[in-house]
């Protein structure tokens, strides 16, 4: 009876031995965040490898919801609200499901967030559903990739890549009518933000004199700031005032040359022999 003891204990022991091993995930997870617009936008997924396979059309069947990738359900989270392949999304976490096809994929974002089987997933759950071509890679992804690529303070591409194949769905955000309010209502008030306001202004077509005003109140805050100065050197150049544009370029390359910041020196030195 011992030894029966004995050997139910040993084997306990072996069994959480067992237990408490760790080997790396065939597919590891990965979690990707983006800034974005006033916000960001999550991915989290797994990356399954090719491994010498058949990816489309024979691991991932043509024309089935797949769940982008392996192991648990594909997910994006939008902090604010975007368009996403054309289509309005409000913010929140959504499951993110495709539909592979040779030339155009389905893309789905769906209110369930665990779909890891064609048979778990309700087409009535539906946020958005958008259609997107195929492009063809001239080399091979062994590893499944979701990213993000050409991103801009309102829109970006979100890239979904494996072997050969990569689509890309088109994400953009309204951030105009928030920021404008935001300097609206910051106005009058002593710590107005004069040189992100006048830089906005100056990168997104806005009034240039009002920008302008603001780099000079920038500029008497902080007289010393010659990246200051270089903003308002670029704003003056593009109102046709040149010869202001280049006084105050050399001004901000007197200040960086002090601050021993040579990036700022070439930006100004290019600046003004593009207005010579």
């Amino acid at each position: 009876m011992k030894k029966i003891i004995l050997l139910a204990a040993c084997a306990g022991i072996f069994c959480f031995a067992q237990a408490q091993l760790k080997t790396p995930a065939p597919s590891p997870g990965q979690y990707i965040k983006q800034d974005f617009g006033l916000s960001s936008i999550e991915v989290s997924y797994s990356r399954p490898a090719v491994k010498g396979r058949t990816i489309f059309g024979d691991l991932v069947p043509w024309n089935k919801v797949w769940r982008t990738g392996a192991n648990a359900a594909t997910t994006i989270t939008f902090g604010d609200e975007v368009t996403f392949g054309g289509q309005k999304v409000p913010a929140g976490k959504y499951g993110l499901l495709t539909i592979p096809n040779p030339t155009e994929w389905t893309v789905i974002l769906t209110k369930q967030l665990d779909v890891t089987s064609p048979a778990a997933y309700k087409q009535d759950q539906d946020v958005a559903r958008v259609k997107v071509t195929v492009d063809d890679l001239p080399f091979s992804l062994e590893s499944f990739l979701i990213s993000f690529n050409s991103v801009h303070p309102s829109s970006m591409e979100l890239l979904i890549g494996w072997d050969q194949t990569i689509v890309r769905i088109p994400i953009t955000t309204d951030i105009d009518k928030k920021i404008n309010a935001q300097i609206e209502s910051l106005k009058g008030k002593e710590n107005f933000p004069y040189f992100n306001a006048a830089v906005y202004y100056l990168e997104n077509g806005k009034d240039l004199n009002t920008a302008l005003g603001w780099f000079n109140k920038a500029a008497q805050q902080s007289p010393d700031a010659y990246w200051v100065l270089y903003q308002k050197a670029k704003c003056e150049a593009k109102l046709g005032k040149n010869k202001e544009a280049v006084a105050t370029a050399n001004k901000s390359i007197a200040l960086a040359t002090t601050a021993k910041n040579d990036d700022y020196v070439t930006l100004n030195q290019k600046l003004i022999a593009m207005l010579k």
